[in-house]
């Protein structure tokens, strides 16, 4: 209950376009059940004129009392007639309004999941992970829709068709009324058995959807690699794995939810037997007033009966398939962002200075291991901070911080002499702009991925963050300039290009900090040094957190801080570690074997 409370918040905009569905429906049953009422007098009247001893008491023809036999007949047809077409009419119009509120409601659904999404900490997003949520916003939605499009026609049809023809059928002979009070409570158990030992085998399904999607994923994403290394017979293996686990389990339940059409068709065949039986014996007792008529008319109403708990079966099957759907749903619209702004958060951010106060750091709240233990560090605005250390010494969780990307276990990160919990946290990211070494450009033109930093931004303000990103000398030699097209990814430039398009595209963002995180790896250490030496000249009151595992990246900043094992072990300038610093000391001779670096 608490799941359909929750999606049904999501009906907004479109419960006009439900409620005339169901009022498009309720005349369709309306007519339908009306029909074979008017049915059973016009039978009658034509037995009549085969045998005149024969004769009804139905009460429409006593209303008809003194008009001729072909006279009732024709009017009967008419009113029938004219009944069908509405419940054709209304049938059109009740799918009509059911399939654009059911629209409606898959469009609500997938634009909440998304703006939730995008509102998520990186700690929500790998609670889920990636392919996993994709599978929500896609496949799980499109179940739960469809099924909300069945139940606002067949699930509301089916249980009005039953009472009214149900009320109908014992006005027509109550004393046959009975046999549909054993047959439905039959039909009921036989599907809540289904639905019961189906569940469970749907729940491993969808969760293997994820696994699904994850293996699509990094098979494309790596499609270079897997080739380079001619591994697509073992991606194929992997890939192959997952869909049969997917084909048996889901094999498995459809075999458990096709007894549904054999117990709906044997309860359907043994009621119209018991029906034909029974009722024939009315028709032909002496003493007896049941007529052919009347026998017609219940075997219609019975067909009714049956065929709505059919319908009521058929949605009940995709009610089945789609809860999994919707409590996975619902799993993603009721997860709380780890990370959200203060209700009376600081907008303005003083300056560029940071300090991290004896924060501490772990990405499993149930871990024994810091990440990052007891962090000390002051940096004054304007000035520059060096970053080194060993793969997994945790220096991008490090400055991660200053973005505040993670919320610290203990201690505090300060943004311009304020915690950075205080700020909002969209203010506090429009002033600290982070450059990844893996940073991604979107499809659309070199332009357009540059006003990611600034949407308003001229095509000569693109230029000059391009000059101190070293990005114009091929930006320029493109026919197109700015408007060269960008493939997905950025597939189409190479890695050291991208690395300069983003850094200019954070550059355009004006921020008072600036963090490169290994993002100039992929540049020659020319241009890396000209793309330093433009930050120093062009942007000083910038201050600047450069992350590298090259001293020569580093070498000139106000301040470098070596990590080792989530922890600073040494901090000063670039002469005061070489004699400090052992760590320090054997990075300095490793990369450039005791040699000077006026050798660039």
């Amino acid at each position: 209950m608490k799941t359909l409370k929750k999606l049904s918040e999501y009906l907004k905009g479109y419960t006009g376009q439900m409620v005339a569905a169901w009022i498009a429906v309720i005349v369709e049953v309306a007519c339908e059940v009306t029909i074979p009422f008017l049915m059973q007098p016009m039978i009658d009247t034509v037995n009549h004129i085969a045998d005149p001893a024969k004769t009804s008491t139905n009460w429409v023809l006593s209303l008809m009392s003194g008009w001729e036999d072909t006279q009732i007949i024709w009017t009967l047809v008419g009113m029938m007639f004219g009944l069908a077409v509405v419940s054709t009419a209304s049938g059109i119009l009740g799918g009509y309004f059911a399939s654009g509120a059911s629209a409606g409601f898959g469009k609500n659904l997938r634009q909440a999941m998304y703006y939730k999404i995008q509102d998520f900490s990186f700690e929500n997003i790998d609670k889920f992970s990636v392919s996993s949520l994709v599978t929500r916003l896609t496949t799980d939605i499109t179940n739960v829709q469809f099924a909300f499009q069945m139940i606002l026609r067949m699930v509301v049809r089916g249980p009005l068709m039953l009472v009214l023809a149900f009320v109908m059928a014992s006005i027509t002979c109550i004393s046959l009324s009975w046999i549909f009070l054993i047959v439905i409570p039959i039909m009921a158990t036989g599907m809540v058995a289904i639905a019961l030992i189906a569940h469970p085998t749907f729940e491993k399904v969808f969760r293997a959807y994820d696994d699904l999607n994850e293996s699509v994923k990094e098979n494309l994403e790596g499609i270079r690699v897997v080739k380079s290394y001619n591994r697509e017979d073992f991606e194929n293996e992997k890939f192959g794995k997952v869909s049969y686990f997917i084909y048996s389990h889901f094999a498995k339940a459809e075999r458990v939810l096709a007894w549904n059409n054999p117990l709906v068709l044997f309860c359907i065949n043994a009621t119209i037997v018991a029906i034909g039986y029974l009722g024939g014996t009315l028709v032909v007792r002496a003493d007896s007033n049941f007529t052919v008529g009347e026998l017609s008319s219940f075997f219609t109403y019975t067909m009714q009966i049956l065929m709505s708990l059919n319908f009521m079966s058929m949605g009940f099957v995709m009610v089945i398939i789609s809860r999994n759907s919707a409590e996975r749903i619902v799993e993603v619209l009721n997860e709380v962002p780890s990370l959200t702004s203060k209700p009376d958060a600081i907008k303005e951010i003083k300056d560029g200075s940071f300090s991290f106060e004896n924060v501490c750091f772990r990405y499993s709240k149930t871990g024994t291991k810091n990440v990052l233990d007891n962090i000390n560090l002051n940096v004054p605005s304007g000035s520059s901070l060096g970053i080194i250390g060993a793969t997994g010494s945790s220096k991008s969780t490090l400055v991660g911080m200053i973005a505040r990307l993670y919320d610290v276990d203990s201690g505090c990160v300060k943004v311009g002499g304020v915690d950075v919990r205080d700020y909002d946290l969209a203010s506090l990211r429009n002033e600290v702009a982070m450059v990844l070494q893996k940073n991604t450009l979107f499809s659309g033109t070199i332009a357009s991925n540059l006003r990611w930093g600034n949407e308003n931004a001229t095509d000569d303000e693109l230029m000059k963050a391009c000059d101190i990103a070293q990005a114009t000398e091929f930006v320029t030699k493109y026919p197109e300039g700015l408007s060269r097209v960008v493939e997905e990814g950025g597939t189409n430039v190479s890695g050291g290009q991208k690395q300069r398009l983003c850094i200019a595209r954070a550059l355009l963002k004006k921020p008072k900090i600036l963090i490169l995180d290994d993002s100039t790896s992929a540049v020659d250490t020319h241009t890396d040094s000209l793309i330093r030496e433009g930050f120093a000249k062009e942007l000083p009151s910038m201050t600047r957190v450069i992350v590298a595992q090259r001293l020569l990246s580093i070498k000139d900043c106000d301040q470098i801080a070596v990590i080792d094992d989530g922890k600073i072990v040494a901090i000063g300038n670039h002469e005061s570690l070489l004699k400090t610093s052992p760590i320090y000391q054997e990075i300095y001779e490793t990369q450039m074997g005791g040699g000077d670096f006026d050798a660039e």
